[in-house]
């Protein structure tokens, strides 16, 4: 037996099939994609596919768009002074994400001026000598 809100649903469905308001809608016939919710517990995933289809974003994602965004405007930069403020920013928001995920330290985003310690200890300069 339905309750009262299901009855109104299934009533309201059944009348939009007889006034045709389900035909030619996009992707009809065709199977549904699967969403990729394999590595999120069964719990959760009625509320990531809700979030989801709202448009609603978790924060780690929003972040990781951020910093992808922020990684193609630093290589796009060419003046030094504004590479290391966007290399700040980009450096802040990869430690703001790893601080988000609670993951253990070995799977985290490296901040970005690692590579750039590595040239320079490897080439034998250092911050405070000069040549």
């Amino acid at each position: 037996m339905l309750s009262g809100f299901e009855k109104i649903v299934e009533e309201r469905i059944q009348q939009s099939i007889k006034n045709g308001d389900f035909q030619n809608l996009p992707g009809a016939g065709q199977p549904l994609k699967a969403d990729d919710f394999g590595r999120i517990p069964e719990e959760l995933r009625l509320a990531y596919r809700i979030l989801k289809n709202a448009d609603c974003l978790p924060p780690e994602i929003d972040i990781k768009k951020e910093i992808i965004r922020t990684e193609m405007l630093l290589e796009s930069l060419v003046d030094e002074k504004q590479r290391y403020q966007t290399i700040k920013k980009l450096n802040f928001l990869i430690m703001k994400i790893n601080t988000l995920r609670k993951a253990p330290v070995l799977f985290e985003i490296p901040q970005k001026y690692e590579s750039r310690m590595m040239d320079r200890l490897s080439s034998g300069k250092t911050a405070g000598r000069h040549s």
